[in-house]
């Protein structure tokens, strides 16, 4: 998966936030809509359409969408 179908997945699960402000560099937790909601939609989307489960805590560890990204690529299952 490219960065670029990731950075659209995750910006599926914000409702309010502009489709402009999501970019690589990006700091997601810093987005006015961010909360523990979108968090655990984030989770659940890597999930189911990423194949990668990732917990809570390494997301937490993540600042930038292009971290969180490369996080999933480390953790894609087969």
């Amino acid at each position: 998966m490219e960065i670029e179908q990731f950075i659209q997945l995750f910006a599926d699960q914000f409702d309010e936030t502009e489709p402009e402000l999501f970019k690589p560099s990006t700091e997601f937790r810093q987005l006015e809509e961010w909360s523990s909601l979108v968090a655990m939609a984030v989770l659940n989307m890597l999930e189911k359409k990423c194949n990668a489960r990732i917990k809570s805590e390494e997301m937490r560890e993540t600042q930038t969408i292009q971290a969180l990204y490369d996080l999933m690529i480390s953790k894609q299952t087969a």
